[in-house]
C-alpha cells in the first residue's frame, strides 16, 4: 500500500509538497481552509482569520525565473515581476498540469495533528480536521507536511507605542490595507520599512497629503533593475544570485563584501543623505526591494522619521523630538509571528518566532521522521523553489531512501546556525529563519542528490557549465541529474535570458544592437573560471581536473555560449 500524506494548506509550499508526493509514489491529501489554492498571494478585499492578506497592487519583489518551480518555467510572455492575479495564474497553470487539484479538500480547517498511541513503530499520525459546516473527521496519515508558511499571525506591537490607546485616528497592520484611495488628502505614518511598508508608503504618498515612514534602523533600498551590470542583465535577483558571486563572497572578508556592495547601491542614490543610511552593513539584514521609493522622498511626499516615542491625540512624536500634528492613520507593517496550533503544545515551541528545527523542516527528537516543516524560512528571493526542494527532500525521507543524521547532529547543526546568523544579522524577529539562497538550496540539494555538479558539467557540457557557473542560480539547475531529472532543464538553463527579453520586446524595433567588444566578457569568464577551478580545488583537492581538461577543446565548446550570458 502507498503511504498516506496529510499537507496542511494549499498555497504554493502545498502545491509542490502534492505534486513531491506524487513523484515519489505517495498518496497526498492537502486540506485547505479555504475556498481556493494560492494562499498568500491570492488577493482577498476581507482578509481571514490566522492567514495572511496582500494589498491589490502587491508585485513580487522576485524574478519570475528564480521563483518559478525546476520543472515548469514561468511563459515568456509573463513580466519578469508578476503582479499577484499573474502569479495566481502560474499556480493554477502549475496545478492543472500536473493534476494537483483533485488532491485538495478544500474549507477543511485542521484541528489536531498528533502522534499515534504506536508512533515509535508505525510513525504514523492522528488528523483531526472540521468543515465548513463544523462536522469533524478524523484521519490516520503515514506523514505529515506543515505548508502553512510564516504569514500566520499579524505582529501589532501596541505595547511599544505608549498613547496608541488616545489616538484618535485609525491604525491597522498593513495585512488590512488594500487600497490608497479611501486615504485621499490624509496625513499617515507608516511603522516599518521592510518590503510591505516600502510598498504601502510609496502607494500612499501618491494620494495623500503627507505620508511620514517610521523606521529604528533604517534600510538598504535595492532597485529590481540593474545598470552597467557585467553581462547587462536588467534584473537585480539574476544578478545577486550567480555561483560565481557566491564563491566571491566566501573567499573575501565579510566587511569587503559589504562595503563593495554599498557603494554599489549608492551610486544610485546617497542613503544617507535620503535619511535611509543603516548603521548595520548591507548583509546584516533582510533588504528592502523598493524603486520608487527614493523618487518619493526626493518629491517630499514621503519624509523618512525615527522610531516613535508616543502618541497623543492625534499627535505623533518621534525619536527625534519633532512631533507631527492632525495624523489621520498609522499603518503597522511590522511582521507577523508564526505557530503551530494544531500541534500538542509541548511538541514544537514557538518562542519570538524562534523553532527548533533542523535545516528549518525536521524536529530533532521525534522518533520517526514522519513530520516536516515545509516553506518556514525566509530567503532574499523567492520562497517557491525552497519550498520545493525542502518537499523533494521530506517525500524521500518519509520514503527511507534519505537518512536524517543523529538528534545529537541536529542539534550541533541548529545551535551552529543560531550561533552564525546572530553574528551577521541585527537581532529581529524576521531574522529567525533567514537562509542565504545558494547555500541553503545546495545544502538540501546535496542531501537529496540533486546538487549540480561543477567539474562534471565542466568536462561532459562546457556550456551549460558556464552558464550555471556565471548566470543565475535558477531551479532549473537542481533538475540536471539525480531523483526527479527534468529532461527539459538544460534547455531551461540555456533559455532563461530569452524569457526574460521576451517579456519586454512588445514592440517591433528595427534599430541595430550596438556592437560590444567580447574582451570584457572574456576576461571575466577567465578570472571566473580561475576562482571557480580554484574553489573547487581547494574544497575537493581533485586531481582529476589536470588530466581530464584540455583547454584548447574546452574553450571551442563554450564560444557558442558566450551569447547567453551576455
Amino acid at each position: 500500500m502507498s503511504r498516506r500524506v496529510c499537507v496542511i494548506g494549499g498555497g504554493s509550499s502545498g502545491l509542490t509538497s502534492i505534486k513531491s508526493c506524487l513523484d515519489e509514489g505517495l498518496e497526498p491529501t492537502c486540506f485547505e481552509s479555504s475556498d481556493d489554492i494560492g494562499g498568500l498571494w491570492r488577493f482577498k478585499e476581507n482578509p481571514e482569520a490566522d492567514r495572511a492578506s496582500i494589498y491589490h497592487s502587491v508585485i513580487i519583489n522576485t524574478s519570475k525565473e528564480m521563483m518559478c518551480f525546476s520543472d515548469f518555467p514561468i511563459p515568456a510572455h509573463f513580466p519578469n515581476y508578476m503582479h499577484n492575479s499573474l502569479i495566481m495564474d502560474y499556480f493554477r497553470m502549475y496545478a492543472e498540469h500536473f493534476q494537483l487539484t483533485k488532491h485538495i479538500r478544500f474549507q477543511i480547517r485542521v484541528l489536531q495533528v498528533k502522534p499515534r498511541p504506536d508512533f515509535s513503530r508505525s510513525g504514523q499520525w492522528d488528523v483531526e480536521t472540521e468543515n465548513k459546516k463544523g462536522e469533524k473527521e478524523k484521519h490516520i496519515f503515514d506523514a505529515v507536511m506543515i505548508c502553512i508558511g510564516h504569514h500566520c499571525h499579524p505582529n501589532l506591537p501596541l505595547h511599544d507605542f505608549p498613547g496608541i490607546d488616545t489616538f484618535k485616528g485609525q491604525y491597522f497592520h498593513s495585512r488590512d490595507y488594500k487600497t490608497a484611495e479611501e486615504w485621499r488628502g490624509k496625513r499617515v505614518v507608516v511603522i516599518g520599512i521592510g518590503n510591505s511598508g516600502g510598498d504601502i508608503a510609496v502607494e500612499l504618498s501618491r494620494v495623500t497629503k503627507q505620508v511620514f515612514l517610521s523606521t529604528r534602523r533604517g534600510a538598504w533600498i535595492l532597485n529590481r533593475i540593474v545598470w552597467k551590470s557585467p553581462f547587462l542583465y536588467t534584473n537585480i535577483m539574476l544578478v545577486l544570485f550567480r555561483r560565481v558571486l557566491k564563491m566571491a563572497q566566501d573567499i573575501l572578508p565579510f566587511g569587503l563584501v559589504c562595503r563593495l556592495g554599498e557603494n554599489k547601491i549608492n551610486q544610485r542614490f546617497n542613503h544617507s543623505l535620503y535619511s535611509l543610511q543603516p548603521k548595520h552593513r548591507l548583509f546584516s539584514q533582510h533588504p528592502t526591494v523598493n524603486d520608487e521609493l527614493p523618487n518619493r522622498i526626493l518629491s517630499g511626499t514621503v519624509q523618512v522619521k525615527p522610531n516613535i516615542r508616543r502618541l497623543q491625540g492625534s499627535s505623533v512624536e518621534f525619536d527625534d523630538g519633532t512631533v507631527e500634528d492632525n495624523m489621520d492613520l498609522v499603518v503597522f507593517a511590522t511582521g507577523y509571528n508564526f505557530s503551530f496550533p494544531f500541534l500538542p503544545s509541548n511538541m514544537l515551541p514557538v518562542s519570538g518566532n524562534k523553532a527548533n528545527l533542523y535545516k528549518y523542516m525536521f524536529l530533532p527528537g521525534l522518533e520517526r521522521p514522519t513530520l516536516a516543516i515545509i516553506g518556514l524560512v525566509q530567503p532574499l528571493g523567492a520562497i517557491m523553489p525552497i519550498s520545493e526542494m525542502q518537499a523533494r527532500w521530506a517525500t524521500r525521507v518519509f520514503k527511507g531512501l534519505n537518512k536524517l543524521p543523529s538528534m545529537d547532529c541536529m542539534l550541533k547543526d541548529i545551535k551552529h546556525k543560531e550561533e552564525t546568523m546572530a553574528k551577521r544579522y541585527v537581532t529581529s524577529q524576521r531574522h529567525t529563519i533567514q537562509v542565504d539562497y545558494i547555500d541553503y538550496m545546495d545544502q538540501i540539494a546535496y542531501q537529496v542528490g540533486v546538487h549540480p555538479s561543477l567539474l562534471g558539467l565542466l568536462l561532459r557540457d562546457p556550456g551549460v557549465w558556464l552558464c550555471v557557473l556565471l548566470g543565475p542560480c535558477t531551479p532549473y539547475q537542481y533538475r540536471l541529474r539525480g531523483p526527479g531529472q527534468w529532461d527539459g532543464a538544460r534547455q531551461a538553463i540555456l533559455t532563461t535570458w530569452d524569457r526574460m527579453a521576451g517579456a519586454l520586446k512588445t514592440r517591433p524595433s528595427d534599430i541595430p544592437k550596438p556592437k560590444q567588444s567580447s574582451l570584457p566578457l572574456t576576461l571575466t569568464v577567465g578570472a571566473a573560471a580561475a576562482l571557480a577551478l580554484g574553489y573547487y580545488w581547494n574544497m575537493h583537492n581533485h586531481p582529476s581536473l589536470l588530466i581530464a581538461l584540455d583547454p584548447t577543446t574546452w574553450q571551442d565548446k563554450i564560444k557558442p555560449y558566450l551569447p547567453v550570458l551576455w
